[in-house]
């Protein structure tokens, strides 16, 4: 991954509501999730989530997809593996002291709040 797609990728993330929005979408891939849904979940208006969304667009790291009248996004997951192992490649290289506390932590687990496909499509 290239420095300027970094930059644009985490520049996107630095904001609350575009993370709120990359997390929510990360954790419903592959599939992703209609934009009103987005909206509805995260309690923001229509427009000001489309802008967040464009921006999270603009940095590669959401996909939109048309279905009929409602577009859908989802996270891109090469993307976002792509920027952390850019972060992380050069960890403890200059130490030869690379151990498990240098691994990325792993987040708690939280419940699954899934909507099934045929009540998704109607909310959005």
């Amino acid at each position: 991954m290239q420095t300027s797609n970094v930059l644009l990728a985490l520049s996107a993330l630095a904001q609350e509501t575009r993370l709120a929005a990359y997390r929510l979408l990360v954790e419903h891939a592959p599939d992703g999730l209609p934009a009103g849904e987005i909206a509805e979940r995260l309690q923001i208006p229509a427009p000001s989530l489309s802008f967040h969304l464009k921006e999270l667009w603009r940095a590669q790291l959401v996909e939109p997809r048309q279905d009929g009248r409602f577009v859908w996004y989802r996270a891109d997951l090469k993307a976002m593996n792509a920027l952390i192992g850019y972060l992380t490649e050069n960890c403890c290289r200059a130490s030869q002291a690379c151990g498990p506390s240098c691994m990325p932590a792993k987040a708690p687990k939280r419940p699954a709040t899934r909507m099934p496909a045929a009540k998704r499509r109607q909310s959005a």
